[in-house]
């Protein structure tokens, strides 16, 4: 059962590994990431400009913004290539079978 705050967004049977997906958690945009089997959540906005990071593209555990190219660790949200310099938020995930279920962001 699924922790108050904690919302299902979509299924682990719907991202195989080395993909990703966009969702809607609470009116913000945020992207599902499947890293060599772990779920993971974070922003969908770029932080350095205004672009969906699901556009992008994934190589490991790094997403890169179709924009400018900047990129991201998908686990921590840490910005690993410029011109990003602020790093995404990062939200904490719950597989409870095959559901995904989304919380708040990691404070």
């Amino acid at each position: 059962m699924a922790e108050a705050g904690f919302i299902k967004v979509a299924q682990v049977s719907e991202i195989r590994p080395g993909e990703m997906i966009a969702v809607e958690v609470d009116d913000e945009q945020v992207l599902l990431v499947n890293v060599d089997g772990n779920i993971h959540a974070l922003d969908d906005i770029c932080t350095h400009a205004y672009a969906s990071m699901s556009e992008g593209d994934l190589r490991g555990d790094e997403v890169e913004c179709p924009l400018h190219g900047g990129a991201f660790n998908c686990i921590t949200g840490v910005p690993t290539n410029p011109p990003a310099n602020t790093p995404l938020r990062v939200f904490n995930v719950q597989i409870d079978g095959d559901d995904i279920l989304v919380g708040p962001p990691n404070s």
